[in-house]
């Protein structure tokens, strides 16, 4: 799987992928599928065990191969991040209490709490973080928890982490963007909601001067426009970015009719 920023219909220069950093490097690298196409001599690994639940296979290669659960495979990534991708809470508690790392980073900076977020594995997140794991790790993009659970719209992972494990729904990553920063651009109106009533401030403006309504209307979701401005003021509407322009021009230059339409006629 690659980063979740990354995956971007238009190439444009005002793409949080193109200016964010998070490019090929920035995200999460596999998917269990990915294992699975591979070569079968790579199938009989930890990671591929961790990655399907395989408690078999991973006991088996653990106790009696005498494999280690805490090195990194050949990108980079741990068994713990793999189980935790997939939701896999007994190969997640195995790899724990045979030497997993709870906060181990690979060279992303990301931790298997992160990886919890991208299909919003909160039975894993749980054991992770009852282990000790750190709620508000950044990676090397400045991305926590809240912020990949909001690009991939995991709302209840996102409400789970906040409410309970006291993770910053409203924290700027590297390039000043919030996790509703991401959630606009997703187009993920539930999770707007979510972290506007969690308090999210609506009207931070990242490094090129966005606020959220901004790349909500860069990228057409009308949704999400409808969501923030019901929630804003006025003043939302005529906040402008580095380069001058509001949210109903931005959308305008974009050629996303609908949403400029609604922009401008907002009473």
């Amino acid at each position: 799987m690659s980063s979740e920023i990354e995956v971007v219909d238009e190439v444009e220069s005002r793409d949080p992928a193109i200016n964010g950093g998070g490019a090929a490097g920035g995200g999460f690298s596999g998917e269990p599928s990915g294992i699975g196409a591979a070569d079968e001599s790579l199938r009989n690994d930890v990671y591929t065990a961790a990655a399907y639940g395989d408690m078999e296979k991973l006991q088996r290669l653990v106790e009696f191969e005498g494999c280690s659960v805490s090195e990194p495979d050949g990108l980079g990534y741990y068994a713990l991040q793999w189980a935790a991708l997939n939701n896999r809470t007994a190969a997640a508690q195995y790899i724990i209490e045979h030497g997993g790392d709870v906060n181990a980073v690979d060279h992303t900076g990301q931790t298997a709490l992160h990886w919890c977020a991208v299909r919003g594995a909160i039975q894993v997140a749980e054991l992770l973080l009852q282990e000790g794991a750190r709620v508000n790790t950044a990676d090397m993009y400045g991305y926590q928890t809240t912020h990949v659970a909001a690009q991939y719209g995991q709302t209840a992972f996102l409400y789970h982490v906040v409410t309970k494990w006291n993770a910053d729904p409203d924290v700027p990553d590297n390039d000043g963007r919030s996790p509703l920063h991401w959630a606009a651009y997703k187009g993920f109106a539930d999770c707007i909601r979510l972290l506007l009533f969690l308090d999210a401030y609506r009207g931070r403006q990242d490094k090129e001067g966005c606020t959220p309504l901004h790349w909500a209307a860069i990228r057409g979701n009308l949704e999400a426009c409808t969501v923030l401005v019901q929630a804003g003021k006025k003043e939302d509407l005529m906040m402008t970015d580095n380069t001058g322009l509001t949210p109903a021009q931005l959308a305008s230059d974009k050629n996303h009719r609908q949403v400029a339409f609604f922009l401008v006629r907002v009473p």
